[in-house]
């Protein structure tokens, strides 16, 4: 999963170690995208692309990779968790794209300022790590030029109950992370309130995949 952090640091590091960083990029290498990443990049190339990106939460960095190698030119990512940012910048070396992305270790919302506008602004599983998912998504969209896509987690009763039960066995094992199950419906009024409109939807059974466009038209 990728993420970002507010006050919990703490929770992503236990969470998102390296030993995580190194078997999702494994994964990533073998099997290439993971099904929401292939979904948000098919969905953001199917809108038009762009040349640059900022990918908020990027993990080991998949969804930049897809993005760089379908068209767009430069990307900037961020990320809060130390190995997963290691891990991402020594696969941008080894796929030569490290000159055309610059990798910022820290949480999104502490560094918001030091973060450049993009025409496209991704975030692969990255609001259901955020206990506080407006100001995650408003800042998040001042820095989209143009479009704007994330996956979430749907809101269905099978996709709580399974959350739940994650969440509880955190909590017995003193794993102080925890996932959240947010209001699609919410979150789309934030977006719409923005000036932002849904091109596209898709999804698996437990992800939300949109893509969004700035303006009306």
């Amino acid at each position: 999963m990728s993420h970002s952090c507010t006050g919990a640091c703490g929770a992503i590091a236990t969470q998102f170690d390296a030993a995580r960083a190194e078997s999702d990029m494994k994964q990533y290498r073998t099997k290439g995208p993971n099904p929401t990443t292939r979904l948000l990049r098919d969905g953001i190339v199917r809108a038009g692309a762009g040349e640059s990106l900022l990918d908020i939460g990027a993990g080991i960095g998949a969804a930049t990779f897809e993005l760089l190698a379908a068209g767009f030119s430069t990307a900037f990512t961020v990320d809060a968790s130390s190995a997963f940012v290691a891990v991402a910048r020594c696969e941008a070396q080894v796929r030569g794209l490290a000159s055309r992305m610059t990798i910022l270790e820290g949480d999104f919302l502490a560094t918001a300022a030091a973060v450049p506008a993009a025409d496209t602004v991704v975030m692969d599983r990255v609001v259901c790590c955020y206990p506080a998912y407006r100001p995650l998504l408003e800042q998040a969209l001042k820095r989209s030029d143009r479009l704007f896509a994330y996956s979430y987690p749907r809101g269905r009763w099978y996709v709580r109950l399974v959350v739940a039960w994650e969440n509880l066995w955190r909590a017995v094992t003193r794993n102080p992370f925890r996932t959240m199950v947010h209001s699609p419906g919410a979150m789309e009024r934030i977006l719409l309130a923005n000036g932002f409109h849904r091109v596209s939807r898709s999804g698996t059974l437990a992800w939300c995949v949109d893509v969004y466009r700035r303006g009306t038209t």
